[in-house]
């Protein structure tokens, strides 16, 4: 009841402008949609606790805009010609929160520390041998350098270090914890240090003067990372009605994730700018292969064929959408000419192949749900696309916890599916391609398929890789698993004052290189 009744008190205050005489010319306030669930990077968290975290903590890596993994508080990586060992010169004069400089020390404890199971670290299976690799040592040398030793080559090292679920595995200073061994607050190298959490109201942060920015232009979670402003409150404002008319009076200053749906009307106001990119989510209607009907290949097909993918993702984006065939994300360094190739929507070659395929007009099952709108509408134009080119489709709207239950167990037909994002187009494969038999939510059940995305996950060269990925699409429309639409759509929206903000394809709130006019 506390914690509503403070959020319920917060939204009040900025209906009635309260918020205004408390906020300084240099403090940055930022809406969020809900509480964060702890400060403790890559432990109990969600999206929505990366986007404050990673304000105050850094990796060795991290995410360029790009989406591949490059240094930050790493100077240079050496990779072994083996592949199974990187090493890392750390950059010098980069502090704590707590003006102690950075070691390979506090690397090695760090690291120890996220190693340890009672941490619950987010990641901890990623590097143990249970997923992609296991780390079976890490040295330091000397005081700037750290080596990490793996039991097999991987191409996907860099790439699981500077996960956003994984708080970049952020390196902290000991201080973090209580004399008891407990967590106490986040001492990183961020722009930003830990200041206040009120819960259910907001997330107070102040500016690291001491801050050791890289030089050159913002890139994504790397690159320059000022911090500009005094200091940066995120607010927790669930409705995003109230969220809009306070970002419109100036109550708050930056809108990270305003719907595509308000977007058109705030742009129209001459008080507020739009930021909008495509993220490196999913979205599309995926096919159960081994149902009696889908799994002839030309039934599929006829499917993509009967899509008009433009019209379609034009209609549930609100315009701002682009569509993209490839489980390559559009902003992805690898989606490159190949992956540009799409299907082509032709009605009539749709009901050719429908005849070829010998569809008596057997009914398919589509499933949706209204959690996430725009999935839920590109199922309902879809079925009008596809019942035009004589399909008989159905839709079943469920809960999202039963479709999704229905995905992972592999009962269904169709589904208008979204998949969140991941960065390397590898991990964006691996999501849906595996043995069934094993693994009932995969949709492409291909043992050559899977062997050319194993070696995807090992090989490190980037012209060796794209040739993989290049394949893997051009199976992927052959074969038809799924029909992917497009990727994901963030859109911010700033007041006018709000310099240098830009939305990213990370999907998260970015409060460095942001400054306050007037």
């Amino acid at each position: 009841m506390r914690r509503t009744t403070r959020t319920t008190a917060l939204a009040a205050a900025l209906l009635c402008g309260g918020l205004v005489q408390t906020a300084e010319a240099s403090t940055l306030r930022i809406q969020l949609r809900a509480d964060i669930r702890s400060i403790n990077p890559g432990v109990n968290r969600d999206h929505n606790t990366d986007g404050v975290v990673l304000q105050m903590v850094e990796g060795l890596v991290a995410y360029g805009e790009d989406s591949l993994p490059k240094p930050l508080l790493a100077e240079k990586i050496d990779i072994s010609p083996d592949g199974k060992s990187y090493t890392f010169t750390l950059r010098k004069g980069v502090k704590f929160h707590n003006g102690a400089a950075l070691t390979s020390a506090d690397v090695l404890w760090s690291w120890n520390r996220y190693m340890d199971p009672k941490t619950e670290w987010r990641c901890l299976s990623e590097f143990d041998g249970r997923g992609q690799v296991k780390v079976e040592k890490v040295s330091a040398p000397d005081a700037n350098t750290v080596v990490f030793n793996l039991d097999k080559a991987s191409a996907l090292f860099l790439a699981s270090l500077a996960r956003t679920d994984c708080a970049m595995t952020g390196i902290l200073h000991k201080d973090s914890l209580k004399a008891d061994g407990s967590f106490d607050k986040p001492v990183g190298t961020g722009p930003f240090k830990f200041a206040e959490w009120k819960r259910g109201e907001s997330i107070r942060l102040e500016r690291f003067a001491d801050y050791a920015a890289l030089p050159g232009k913002i890139d994504g979670l790397t690159g320059a990372k000022k911090p500009l402003v005094d200091e940066v409150r995120f607010l927790v404002i669930p409705d995003s009605a109230t969220a809009n008319a306070a970002l419109v009076r100036g109550d708050i200053d930056i809108l990270p994730d305003a719907a595509n749906s308000d977007i058109a009307e705030l742009k129209a106001n001459d008080k507020i700018r739009t930021s909008v990119v495509s993220s490196m989510g999913l979205v599309g209607l995926i096919m159960q292969t081994r149902d009696p009907v889908l799994q002839n290949v030309k039934l599929r097909q006829a499917i993509a064929a009967a899509i008009d993918g433009k019209e379609l993702v034009a209609a549930v984006t609100d315009g701002l959408g682009t569509p993209n065939n490839s489980i390559v994300p559009v902003l992805s360094a690898y989606h490159g000419p190949v992956e540009k190739q799409g299907w082509k929507y032709d009605p009539t070659a749709a009901k050719k192949l429908l005849a070829e395929a010998g569809y008596k007009g057997e009914k398919i099952v589509m499933l949706a749900n209204k959690r996430y709108p725009q999935s839920f509408d590109a199922a309902v134009i879809a079925q009008q696309m596809l019942k035009a080119a004589g399909l008989n489709v159905e839709i079943e709207v469920l809960e999202w916890a039963t479709q999704l239950d229905r995905y992972s167990k592999g009962t269904y037909q169709m589904q208008a599916f979204p998949y969140s994002g991941r960065m390397d187009p590898a991990l964006s494969f691996e999501s849906m391609t595996g043995p069934k038999d094993k693994q009932p939510r995969k949709l492409w059940d291909n043992p050559e398929v899977q062997a050319l995305l194993e070696k995807s996950m090992i090989v490190a060269d980037k012209g060796e890789r794209q040739k993989i990925f290049d394949e893997l699409h051009k199976r992927f429309l052959a074969e038809v698993p799924m029909v992917m639409l497009y990727n994901g759509i963030v859109g911010g929206a700033t007041s006018t004052k709000v310099k240098g903000y830009a939305s990213t394809l990370m999907s998260l709130p970015r409060a460095w290189e942001v400054s306050l006019g007037e």
